[in-house]
């Protein structure tokens, strides 16, 4: 009974260890060619920016205008340079435009760049705009064209 258990314990051992030379086989078989890795290229853009997507808001009684931007740098302690893609959204309308001064204690932010106005029935493009009283009121500046539908 013994000499039994001896040769499993050899048939183990030796299927184990061929087991093992395959599998080191297989491994090295496959080769890594250096031709076939792709190298990418990212480069990190370097921002000037105090803020990266800033989110800010004007509040009112009856609303509030939700303000977002690619970057903002700050300007003084409360007025801040909004720029690249700033939008301002409420429920009834959104202005989108490049660049925006917004003051924080104040609630206001005023522009002189390309703006564009949209509402349910009312498109407003602009030389600039001046959003005060907490965002009651806005004056559009320069060539301003209106569509109404």
């Amino acid at each position: 009974m013994n000499f039994f258990l001896f040769i499993n314990r050899k048939l183990i051992f030796l299927s184990g260890i061929i087991i093992l030379c395959l599998f080191i086989l297989i491994i090295f078989s496959k080769q890594i060619n250096l031709s076939k890795i792709e190298v990418k290229n990212i480069k990190n853009t370097i921002s000037n920016a105090d803020i990266l997507e800033p989110k800010f808001a004007i509040n009112n009684n009856s609303k509030k205008i939700f303000i977002t931007a690619a970057e903002g740098n700050f300007l003084n302690k409360n007025e801040i340079m909004l720029k690249n893609k700033v939008r301002f959204k409420s429920n009834n309308f959104s202005i989108e435009t490049d660049k925006v001064i917004f003051n924080r204690n104040k609630q206001t932010a005023h522009s002189s760049s390309r703006s564009l106005f949209k509402s349910k029935n009312t498109k407003i493009t602009s030389d600039g705009f001046n959003i005060y009283d907490k965002g009651n009121k806005i004056i559009f500046y320069g060539n301003s064209y209106i569509i109404l539908k």
